[in-house]
């Protein structure tokens, strides 16, 4: 069982779906802060104790709400200036956090674009950062709007990303089905009204699009 089903929260609505919505990171493409660090620190604990307490998925989410690198990364260097130049490469190397596309999930991607069904997105990430990655994966290029909580200074699981995005894609959320691996952002779309898909990985994901006539 899910953790999503573990909190009594529906996963089999099974009404009309218009559109697909996706989460992108951890859903679409692999992220891990480890995957660049474990490249610049090379002892074990000091890796998971800066990865804890340095550059975390905390701060890095400050990012994602909105706020620019250039105010961020100089106030963690000056906490920690022993660290400066592993902060900075947070900043400046940050494509190497993303190691590919998660297994399978682009496929299906390409499968309901085949089939007509219209897709979006509803990412968080920051705007800098985005500006960077969106150009590496043309996979996108499939998706009609795209929303991106750095560029609207609004992030997920905040029900006003939610209700930007179904007015920007021209659907009732109930006729929109949202995929994403994190749960809160799952609970917050499902009470909203969106049909949901708590993601684990592309063979469940493939498996509940097939019972729902989408592939």
């Amino acid at each position: 069982m899910s953790e999503l089903a573990g909190r009594g929260l529906a996963l089999t609505e099974r009404g009309p779906v218009a559109a697909v919505v996706f989460d992108i990171g951890r859903v679409l493409i692999r992220w891990e802060l480890r995957a660049l660090y474990a490249r610049l620190i090379a002892d074990p604990d000091e890796l998971d104790w800066f990865l804890a307490n340095v550059v975390t998925e905390e701060w890095h989410f400050q990012h994602d709400a909105g706020r620019p690198l250039g105010e961020m990364v100089p106030e963690l260097q000056a906490l920690y200036p022993e660290h400066a130049p592993l902060v900075d490469a947070y900043a400046t190397r940050f494509l190497e956090t993303i190691p590919g596309p998660v297994p399978g999930t682009s496929e299906i991607v390409e499968r309901l674009d085949a089939r007509g069904v219209p897709l979006y997105a509803i990412t968080n990430f920051g705007s800098e950062f985005w500006a960077e990655f969106r150009p590496t994966f043309p996979l996108l290029d499939r998706f009609g709007e795209i929303v991106v909580s750095g560029e609207e200074k609004v992030a997920k699981p905040d029900a006003a990303i939610f209700d930007l995005a179904a007015s920007r894609f021209g659907y009732a959320p109930h006729a929109m089905l949202f995929v994403d691996d994190n749960v809160a952002n799952v609970a917050a779309a499902h009470a909203l009204g969106w049909q949901v898909h708590h993601f684990v990985n592309a063979p469940a994901l493939e498996a509940d699009l097939v019972e729902r006539g989408l592939i």
